[in-house]
């Protein structure tokens, strides 16, 4: 029995991101799918790079290696699944998956990213898909006559 996502914890937002959604740029992702996929990866990253720092410090190649050589295996194993959440985030907020390269203006360009990511997505359905939040929602058409 799967599990509603209004009852899944940090780990499932991240094994939905890295399992079920490895590469998909489609769609859109809830404010609550893409910052607890980021503060799972962080969680799971920082403390490898920590060890690997330790090791350099301490002069200890094996530690230094062990921490950085797993830091880095996972960082590349996450760099799909990362970017896919991000353009489904951004997707959820009406803007094209192309919008991400907004980030590559320094200073400015990670703060509009920021505030994009945590502005709450369209209600309804858009372009991109349906309302992940609510997906049977009612949809209304309006018509001009």
């Amino acid at each position: 029995m799967e599990k509603l996502e209004v009852n899944y914890n940090m780990l499932d937002w991240w094994k939905k991101v890295m399992f079920k959604n490895y590469a998909n740029f489609n769609g859109r992702a809830r404010r609550a799918e893409y910052w607890y996929y980021t503060l799972m990866n962080i969680i799971i990253l920082l403390p490898l790079y920590l060890l690997g720092v330790a090791g350099m410090a301490s002069e200890s190649e094996l530690l230094g290696f062990l921490g950085i050589g797993s830091y880095v295996i996972l960082a590349l194993a996450t760099f799909i699944p990362t970017l896919a959440v991000a353009v489904r985030r951004l997707h959820d907020t009406g803007k094209s998956g192309w919008f991400y390269l907004v980030g590559f203006i320094p200073l400015v360009g990670a703060i509009i990213l920021l505030v994009w990511f945590f502005t709450d997505g369209n209600r309804f359905t858009n372009e991109y898909g349906e309302d992940p939040k609510n997906p049977q929602s009612l949809e209304l058409e309006f018509t001009g006559e």
